[in-house]
């Protein structure tokens, strides 16, 4: 990875706008600044859009949206942004988180009204750390769905999406981005820009960046994109770029092993709990999923169970990933706990005395209450470990998701977006309030792709 001077031969190619990343973010960012009459070129190392996006759940939290408003949620940007400070301990800039909050319905409402995405909200179940029902998805409720449709979007409206070319090097000048080295299959091909928009995530896939900003999970599945591998980091970093929180990332301690596929978290939410090889639980589940790549990766041989019943299955269905993980039996279930410990391996006596002293009028030993309905037959259980799904710290960037410079300013055409850019998460793993990877790459890529495009007019105008 390098900054280069410009090509003293000129460019292969020159775009207004240069979007590295075709995930939710460099897809939203694409469709703004299209949207706003500016001309995009979307270049993806990968050979079709994907990114960490594919991936996950594909939920958009979002305040004050009408689509809450037609399940009778009531919420604000006020209140959602407390609670992304609440559960990071205060430890994010108020600017951005407010700046998130803020615009997250709008974004939420344009999708839908622009692209016919069909949103609806989560109302079966509460993630933990929302004080209100405000997950946005699609009706899978899978991360492809929304990628597949946003990638459908930005073909009907002639967007160009380039894939295969991974961007190696920068080419600037005097803090203005120039443009980007491309290779590809047929070689390198240098594209120059009037603005670039990093949408390339963050560098969960880079285990050199893990094991030296989060050493505590390099020895997690990772579960991110193969080609998040910090490149918007070190670029940021050769330009003078100001960088915030390295060590934050979200895990998750619920995907099943070794099929590899994410299972809900409602199945925990709804009052099913945790129990290592020996049958016996470890901690509070309910503090959320990402700190639970931490919990189970430290018990043996870095495996748990997660435990539940039929009715928390039949809530999580809704799931596409949840079906599938049944279709393959990597659910299994029981009708006594006998037979739940033969189907799991788990030590028969431990297991029945873990599941039947679990309180029902009040916080266990952990400190969780269970407040639901407790565990009845027929049981269900996964064999689950701890994964990395992607890193949270990043560029820092300002209100139009502009790259800050350490000593002040900013990187006036480099735009940074979604896993790219600081997260508000704060510093660590436990401050990730579910959903806030989609957060930032749907409502940053928004901002970035709106003021990168507002640029190019003003260009044109003064021209």
């Amino acid at each position: 990875m390098s900054i280069l001077p410009p090509p003293a031969a000129g460019f292969d190619l020159e775009v207004p706008i240069l979007i590295v990343g075709a995930g939710a973010c460099g897809l939203v960012a694409a469709l703004t600044a299209n949207d706003a009459g500016a001309e995009v070129l979307v270049v993806e190392a990968d050979a079709a859009p994907s990114g960490s996006t594919a991936l996950s759940a594909g939920l958009i939290p979002a305040a004050g949206t009408r689509f809450q408003r037609e399940a009778g949620i009531e919420d604000t940007p006020e209140l959602f942004a407390q609670d992304i400070q609440k559960k990071a301990m205060g430890e994010n800039p108020q600017d951005l988180v407010d700046l998130l909050a803020e615009k997250s319905g709008t974004v939420i409402e344009w999708l839908a009204d622009k692209f016919d995405l069909p949103f609806s909200v989560v109302t079966d179940f509460d993630y933990p750390g929302h004080s209100r029902r405000r997950m946005h998805g699609l009706p899978t409720r899978a991360g492809r769905e929304l990628i597949d449709r946003l990638r459908t979007a930005c073909e009907a409206q002639g967007i160009d999406i380039i894939c295969n070319r991974r961007a190696t090097s920068l080419f600037a000048e005097c803090d203005i981005v120039k443009g980007v080295r491309l290779e590809g299959p047929n070689g390198t091909e240098d594209v120059g820009c009037g603005a670039l928009i990093l949408a390339c995530n963050g560098y969960g896939g880079n285990r050199n960046m893990v094991r030296q900003f989060m050493p505590e999970i390099e020895n997690a599945v990772w579960f991110g994109h193969d080609y998040n591998q910090g490149d918007a980091v070190t670029w940021g970093v050769a330009l003078g770029a100001e960088t915030l929180h390295l060590g934050a990332y979200q895990g998750h301690g619920n995907v099943a092993h070794p099929q590899g596929i994410l299972i809900t978290w409602a199945v925990i939410t709804q009052g099913g709990v945790q129990v290592n090889l020996n049958g016996a639980r470890f901690w509070d589940e309910s503090q959320g999923y990402s700190e639970a790549a931490r919990a189970v990766l430290a018990q043996p041989e870095g495996i748990a169970w997660t435990i539940f019943d039929s009715r928390i299955a039949g809530i999580a269905r809704q799931f596409q990933d949840f079906k599938d993980a049944e279709a393959i039996g990597a659910i299994r279930t029981a009708d006594t706990l006998t037979e739940l410990a033969e189907v799991t391996g788990l030590p028969k006596d431990a297991l029945t005395q873990t599941i039947t002293r679990m309180p029902t009028d009040g916080p266990d030993v952990f400190g969780r209450s269970f407040l639901g309905e407790p565990l009845k037959p027929p049981y269900c259980a996964v064999k689950v470990t701890g994964a990395l799904f992607h890193t949270q710290g990043g560029l820092r960037v300002d209100q139009d998701a502009r790259v800050c410079k350490i000593d002040g300013g900013v990187l006036k055409n480099l735009f940074a977006a979604g896993g790219a850019a600081v997260g508000v998460s704060g510093s660590g793993d436990s401050g990730y309030l579910s959903g806030n990877g989609l957060l930032a790459a749907t409502v940053l890529g928004h901002i970035a792709g709106s003021a990168a495009a507002n640029d190019m007019k003003e260009e044109h105008g003064h021209a």
